[in-house]
């Protein structure tokens, strides 16, 4: 059966067309715009070591520009009216203390007609209700408050106000962090650095170093400690043998003092449905304890003798670290900082570089490692390379099935990172951030543009089967197949125009956008020059 022919799919095979439709069909192909395409193919394939040249130049240059210009993030911020307030006290500072300075931010918040709704949280963190905003652990020295606005824009005049207040000093006393939500895994800090070491004073030395190195850098803003501060503690030394003529052991004065001060369970109570521990402790004024308030207090031996504590042992003043965290079982003290006027990403990776004198004289047994918006991209982008070797051997075995040959599935996959072209300028262009998201547009511009390369192929071998000699089979493939291409391009670069406003969605749709509309022109013109490099066809060579 005679095949006829669709214009809006293009040429099917010459030979199969009947005669009387081959001069309408031919025509279409005579229009001054097909003559100018053709005249440029013509001249692509005839100079076919210049562009294939050129166009792996471009995608050196491209590779370097996505590299080094192009900003880098892990997810962008969201779009959600939540502003968070964290408030951040010296170690070892009273639950009271930190409620003081939460109520004093709950007075700016309230009368502020931005404001929806107001929480506040002292000594912990907000409960989950976002998945990147994780609940921070008990803590008498931190407060959190959530702050939900009427819209995007009440919520910027919100952070505004509050910053204006924090730089006027009006919270000395406490690191006050003010932040929107933001899409992805958690992450506590967009910047962090993990110094790793046995000895807790010597991590602090180098994270002292660590931090001014942090705040050279102009976008790095508020570098600290995660712990710093040591905090005083009343420690009781006593003498074990002394304790033992008094009829007490060390594990007695222990238990009996942890009752007096911080309070034991002695049962517990029914109150409707819930069980409530009933907690017994001593009476002390004010709650507060010092040497004198202390020494005072009497403790029952074995013979239900009471003895005062300052009999039992000298009272003294030490200094104690608040907070020793680990990381795989290895102490570590994180310096961390927010960041200003650029993307995390970026800002590490200059840091980590200004850090390389540093990290090559650290004693042994110490070391620095990247945390914050850079570790959590990594480990996304693992996510993604777990199964990205089996889907490469997937396509590859697809398109060896459609092409049959070694050298036509080679001109295929090197198509494949051409879209890195147009993406590299679309995210240039529009000053967009180059990030997880953005990598999900990018593996999938890869297929759309193989799929393209596909079809011209496959129209190039149509056209040798219907008798034509190689240099004009390979540019009429181009010309044919150009109208189809370019208008499926057009239509997907076109659908993707509505989620360039959205905020995350954003960069991939700039990547698709780019790399569609840039991709597709050049495989036009890089897949003709790289098959007639490639099976070295001239102008002049016999027909096939």
């Amino acid at each position: 059966m005679a095949v006829t022919f669709t214009p809006y799919l293009g040429v099917k095979m010459l030979r199969d067309v009947p005669p009387e439709q081959r001069h309408s069909h031919e025509g279409i192909y005579q229009t001054p715009l097909y003559q100018r395409l053709r005249t440029v193919v013509a001249w692509c394939v005839t100079h076919r070591k210049t562009v294939v040249a050129g166009t792996v130049g471009l995608l050196v240059i491209s590779a370097i520009g996505m590299a080094k210009v192009v900003p880098k993030q892990f997810f962008p911020s969201s779009d959600r009216t939540e502003v968070l307030v964290s408030v951040y006290l010296p170690q070892g500072t009273s639950v009271r203390v930190t409620d003081q300075t939460v109520r004093r931010l709950e007075a700016i918040l309230a009368p502020m007609p931005e404001v929806k709704t107001l929480s506040a949280y002292v000594g912990a963190g907000a409960p989950r209700f976002f998945i990147s905003a994780n609940p921070e652990p008990p803590n008498p020295a931190f407060g959190k408050l959530i702050v939900v606005a009427h819209d995007e824009a009440a919520r910027d005049r919100i952070i505004a106000t509050l910053e204006e207040h924090i730089r006027s000093g009006e919270f000395a006393e406490a690191r006050i962090r003010v932040a929107r939500l933001l899409y992805g895994p958690p992450v506590a800090w967009p910047v962090q650095f993990r110094v790793f070491g046995p000895d807790p004073v010597q991590l602090r030395a180098i994270g002292y170093r660590v931090r001014e190195i942090m705040a050279a850098n102009p976008h790095v803003v508020d570098a600290h400690l995660e712990w710093d501060e040591r905090v005083p503690v009343l420690a009781l030394r006593t003498d074990p043998d002394r304790l033992r003529l008094m009829g007490l052991t060390p594990q007695d004065v222990a238990q009996q003092l942890q009752t007096l001060l911080e309070g034991a369970p002695v049962t517990q109570l029914r109150v409707g449905n819930r069980t409530v521990e009933l907690t017994a402790r001593g009476a002390l004024q004010g709650g507060r304890v010092s040497a004198d308030t202390l020494g005072a207090l009497e403790v029952l031996n074995r013979d239900g003798r009471k003895i005062p504590v300052a009999q039992l042992g000298t009272l003294e003043v030490r200094y104690e670290e608040p907070v020793i965290k680990r990381y795989n079982r290895e102490p570590f003290v994180a310096v961390q900082a927010e960041v200003r006027g650029a993307q995390p990403n970026d800002v590490t990776a200059a840091v980590w570089q200004a850090l390389a004198p540093l990290r090559a004289e650290l004693p042994e047994g110490y070391r620095v490692a990247i945390g914050g918006s850079v570790e959590q991209s990594e480990k996304a982008n693992l996510s993604i390379q777990k199964l990205q070797p089996l889907m490469v051997a997937a396509m590859l075995v697809f398109i060896m099935l459609q092409m049959r040959s070694f050298a036509g599935t080679f001109m295929v996959v090197a198509t494949a990172p051409l879209g890195l072209i147009g993406a590299v300028l679309a995210l240039l262009v529009f000053w967009q951030p180059f990030g997880f998201v953005a990598l999900l547009g990018l593996t999938g511009l890869a297929g759309i543009l193989m799929r393209n390369t596909l079809i011209l192929t496959q129209q190039v071998a149509d056209n040798f089967e219907a008798g034509m000699a190689p240099f004009e089979g390979v540019v009429e493939a181009a010309v044919q197949r150009a109208r189809p291409v370019v208008l499926t391009a057009l239509a997907a670069v076109l659908a993707f125009v509505p989620l360039t406003h959205d905020s995350f969605w954003g960069p991939l749709a700039y990547v698709l956008i780019g790399g569609v509309a840039v991709g597709t022109a050049i495989t036009l013109l890089f897949v003709p020059a790289l098959y007639a490099l490639w099976f070295r066809i001239r102008p002049s060579a016999p027909a096939c």
